[in-house]
């Protein structure tokens, strides 16, 4: 059975200072927030789990949201101690914190902005998967185009890139969900999907919450189709693709289900 592996990176919303704005750490904290309430709403509507890539510095500041996400099925996985800071020494520190918060096992991680990450550090911190490589060229941010495309393993680390077509590699990350049409992008998982038996695609809080506002100062590509219509968006994705027959699981649910 053909399964998505639907994701969000819960981090400080930090977008703006990439584009030298400046925010507030309560509004970093705020946005991010109001963005993981409605996607649980939406998930828990429509009975979908997903795996929630949280940065400690964020779970500390939204507890009451970790702890729904345990309660209400979802998987909670690393994201780093801070989303613009890493040493190594993080991997294992976040691991930790992490199942201090939730009271769960903490078995994945992924990078934040998926920049690269030593493997044999991820696993000596004691992961079993790692999702930080988006195999893919684009200028300026991922040079992974003959990277592998699919699920993988280095040593005893499961390796699961973020999904992409066949062939072209045309990526399904969120900057595709936003500005290309919804029928294209549509086409584009089905195609993925049927070819590779899984979907591994992830999200962001804030892309629920305006993104639009100029104090953001945040290009039109990013900000498109945020909100309302993300949110519209999203509902309609999520229904068609149930249509379909695929079904929705936890990436350690996923890997626990297949050898790799």
């Amino acid at each position: 059975m053909k399964k998505v592996l639907l994701s969000f990176d819960i981090e400080e919303f930090d977008m703006p200072l990439e584009y030298g704005k400046s925010i507030s750490f309560h509004d970093q904290i705020s946005v991010s927030s109001k963005g993981t309430k409605i996607i649980l709403d939406i998930l828990q509507e429509n009975q979908v789990p997903a795996t929630f890539f949280s940065t400690v510095v964020f779970a500390t500041n939204a507890k009451d949201l970790i702890q729904r996400i345990m309660q209400e099925g979802h998987e909670l996985a690393s994201h780093g101690y801070f989303h613009s800071a890493f040493e190594n020494k993080h991997l294992a520190e976040s691991k930790s914190e992490l199942e201090k918060l939730s009271g769960k096992s903490i078995n994945g991680f992924r990078m934040a902005r998926m920049m690269p990450v030593d493997d044999a550090a991820i696993e000596n911190a004691g992961y079993i998967y790692n999702t930080s490589l988006n195999p893919v060229y684009l200028p300026g941010r991922y040079n992974n185009f003959f990277k592998p495309r699919t699920i993988f393993k280095t040593d005893s680390l499961v390796q699961l890139p973020a999904s992409a077509t066949p062939i072209v590699r045309i990526p399904l990350f969120w900057l595709s969900f936003h500005n290309f049409p919804l029928w294209i992008y549509k086409a584009a998982c089905a195609r993925t999907i049927n070819q590779d038996g899984y979907l591994n695609i992830y999200f962001h809080p804030w892309e629920f919450t305006d993104l639009t506002l100029p104090d953001y100062g945040l290009p039109k590509f990013v900000s498109k189709n945020s909100a309302e219509q993300m949110i519209n968006r999203f509902k309609t994705w999520i229904h068609w693709m149930k249509e379909q027959g695929y079904t929705f699981s936890t990436i350690s649910d996923f890997i626990n289900s297949r050898e790799v």
